[in-house]
């Protein structure tokens, strides 16, 4: 059962990672916004073709853009935290007690 136990700590380890990663590339993303950054870097493409689709899709669900202000990669920052204090906890408790 320790192979067990060792996947799933391995596998709340690599959500952990990924989710930090994909929060970083957020906030990389709302700073861009902020300035006038040139649409065709390559940087700026990634940015945005990574974090659009699911930020497209919460300003569907929640409409909050007021005074010009796009609150969904605060919200989608939200999302992310609380899978890391819920999702990631959970797996690592799972593997433990498999063990």
């Amino acid at each position: 059962m320790f192979v067990v136990n060792n996947f799933m700590m391995a596998i709340a380890q690599l959500i952990d990672f990924l989710l930090t990663a994909y929060m970083w590339i957020i906030i990389g993303r709302a700073v861009i916004s902020w300035v006038n950054a040139d649409p065709y870097n390559p940087i700026v493409r990634f940015l945005y073709d990574v974090t659009e689709p699911l930020l497209s899709r919460i300003r569907r669900v929640i409409p909050m853009s007021m005074g010009g202000i796009d609150f969904s990669p605060m919200i989608l920052i939200m999302a992310i935290m609380f899978l890391q204090s819920f999702l990631v906890p959970t797996l690592k408790q799972l593997a433990t007690a498999m063990g």
